[in-house]
């Protein structure tokens, strides 16, 4: 399935995408006065049980794309691609975003598939470097993409799974009643690396943190988390710890309510689409921390730009990431002066730029964004903190944030040249 959004439309465009056209890569930015246009493909679900996020964050970058190219004087035409969170089907969809011109992939859904399609570019890079293929990972957390199957075209502009988890148990350490917690996540590399970084991280953080108990579930499958919930109780934890998003954590969050297992849970995406209004039934007796590069009520150039986003689509601006991403792909642009990924991919590697949460560095050697992590709390709105999640009378209000030195871990990359 193949949705377009194009972030400024008009007829000659949509032909050329349509049509597949020459591509613009080759030509300089600048050409007859216009600004330059340039084309991404966004692949990840947008049917499915992960289709809800999918689209979310399609209309994400779409619409950044949209609000930043007038003051970054660049055109950004987003088109959607439905891998139907297969592997299999992103490399499908990869291939045909290849033949239609598409030189500029997103995806984040799934660090299986961020693999996937990386590994794929790599090969296809340097079969055709004629027609090189660049990868912007907004999401997909798995350390090994930038560790051990690192990739001069892959780059990740969200923190890893390795760095939120150093801020959540160096938080959690401070928390001196803390010392129980159950880990529940589903079983696929996001989930099965979440529980594994805990317990590396927890040992060297936390070390009076114990695992009451630990279990991987199937992913998107599950009607009823009742006997996970029971047994949760039973372990006598004193938290739970999730990976989970979308379908598996509302689920999990509704049978926690049902059983009335107010026990505080720590997790990474509790702010995506339909989950604050799940929340919301219990208002605030489940604590809830969420472990994130930003929170609900984000200040700064980002503020009104999510008041935007939330006018025209009633739906709250949770990829954080498709901001950077946009401008930190314009700035390479740029100061490459070509939209040719192999020259945009060098500017990349070892920038340093303002994201919305402040200063971050694209570190070379992994191409692993160095970008701060902060933990925030689900609570009433407040004066402070007046934005509600997801249209409710709660928000993710921030306690405290680790700065990118806080989190650096050792490298594990040994990066082939471009």
């Amino acid at each position: 399935m193949l949705v377009e959004l194009d972030a400024a439309p008009d007829r000659r465009r949509r032909q050329l995408l349509l049509a597949g056209g020459a591509s613009v890569l080759s030509q300089p930015l600048a050409a007859a006065g216009r600004p330059a246009s340039v084309r991404l493909a966004f692949i990840d679900p947008l049917s499915g049980p992960a289709g809800d996020i999918g689209r979310n964050s399609l209309r994400s970058w779409q619409f950044m794309a949209e609000q930043l190219q007038g003051p970054l004087g660049l055109r950004f035409v987003v088109a959607g691609f439905d891998n139907k969170g297969s592997p299999q089907e992103s490399v499908n969809a990869l291939k045909a975003a290849i033949d239609q011109g598409f030189r500029y992939i997103v995806q984040g859904n799934g660090s299986g598939v961020t693999a996937a399609l990386s590994e794929a570019i790599a090969r296809h890079n340097q079969l055709r470097p004629e027609r090189a293929v660049l990868l912007i990972n907004y999401a997909a957390s798995d350390p090994a993409l930038t560790g051990e199957r690192c990739s001069p075209w892959h780059f990740r502009i969200d923190a890893d799974t390795s760095m939120k988890m150093r801020a959540m148990t160096r938080f959690m350490a401070a928390q001196t009643d803390l010392q129980r917690v159950y880990l529940l996540n589903q079983n696929y590399a996001h989930g099965q690396q979440f529980a594994n970084y805990f317990k590396t991280e927890a040992a060297l953080q936390a070390p009076e943190l114990q695992v009451v108990g630990e279990e991987l579930h199937s992913a998107f499958t599950l009607d009823d988390f009742t006997p996970h919930v029971t047994r949760i109780r039973a372990s006598g934890a004193q938290a739970v710890v999730t990976g989970n998003w979308g379908a598996d954590l509302r689920g999990l969050i509704r049978a926690m309510q049902a059983q009335q297992l107010f026990l505080p849970l720590w997790a990474y995406y509790p702010q995506l689409p339909g989950t604050p209004q799940v929340l919301a039934a219990s208002e605030d007796r489940l604590p809830v921390f969420q472990v994130a590069t930003g929170h609900t009520n984000q200040p700064g150039p980002l503020a009104p730009l999510a008041q935007r986003f939330r006018d025209r689509y009633g739906e709250d601006l949770v990829v954080l990431a498709s901001y950077d991403g946009i401008r930190m792909l314009a700035r390479a642009l740029q100061q490459a002066g070509s939209a040719d990924p192999r020259l945009v991919a060098q500017e990349l590697s070892g920038m340093a730029f303002e994201t919305f949460s402040g200063p971050a560095l694209m570190r070379s050697e992994d191409h692993q964004l160095q970008t701060r992590v902060c933990i925030s709390r689900w609570e009433r709105v407040s004066v402070r903190h007046p934005i509600g999640a997801d249209g409710t009378a709660f928000t993710f209000a921030p306690l405290q944030c680790f700065e990118p030195a806080d989190l650096a871990l050792p490298l594990r990359c040994a990066m082939r040249p471009f």
